[in-house]
């Protein structure tokens, strides 16, 4: 299978979907999609599709990867905390635009599979942990930056009071999976101000117990 023509197909369906930010194509061009999916699944690895992960969790399609990493507004100086490590697809391109990616998983498994892959790719500026990501990472805050990668009701307010001023997260928010919006959220010194960016389908972010 060819691999780099499949690529170059992906990239021209990520202008498609409005990515425009060079550095977030770029990135995404170069990563190895087929390495975050089972065997079975792999044929499908370029393709702008969402694709199951297990454990009800599905890997993103990358034109949603694509917008949401380009709405998050990301430079190479920012640490970021990511909710969902999922399959790691995600983590490993916020990786490469960033200073440091933090990420928290629910599934130790789906952890555990992303965390070889890190070491795979060789990337060392991501710090993974096993947890409930709705509490965030209160030791390493604030955060530049914060993507959510399952789907709220709201915006989480654990989740937002970890943001630096000025910091943005970009999170899906809506009601059920037929009804969910992309938003981004940018701290203030007097509140939080809002901007939908697109629709888009995503599993649900379980709330913490508190």
């Amino acid at each position: 299978m060819n691999f780099d023509s499949r690529r170059v197909q992906l990239v021209l369906a990520l202008r498609k979907a409005g990515i425009t930010d060079s550095k977030v194509m770029a990135v995404m061009e170069s990563i190895p999609r087929n390495i975050f999916l089972a065997p079975i699944l792999v044929k499908h690895a370029y393709e702008d599709v969402a694709l199951p992960i297990g454990f009800e969790q599905t890997l993103s399609q990358p034109g949603v990867v694509g917008i949401m990493t380009q709405a998050l507004d990301v430079t190479d100086r920012m640490k970021v905390l990511e909710v969902g490590t999922g399959s790691g697809y995600q983590t490993v391109v916020l990786s490469r635009l960033v200073r440091r990616v933090y990420t928290i998983e629910r599934h130790r498994e789906l952890l555990e599979k992303a965390e070889k892959r890190f070491k795979e790719l060789k990337i060392s500026n991501i710090t993974a942990k096993y947890g409930d990501g709705t509490f965030g990472w209160k030791a390493q805050e604030p955060f530049d930056r914060i993507m959510v990668t399952a789907a709220s009701l709201d915006i989480p307010p654990i989740l937002a009071d970890q943001l630096s001023i000025g910091g943005i997260m970009v999170v899906p928010i809506g009601q059920t999976s037929d009804l969910q919006s992309i938003l981004k959220v940018k701290r203030t010194e007097d509140g939080f101000e809002t901007e939908e960016i697109r629709e888009v389908s995503f599993v649900p972010l379980i709330p913490a117990e508190v």
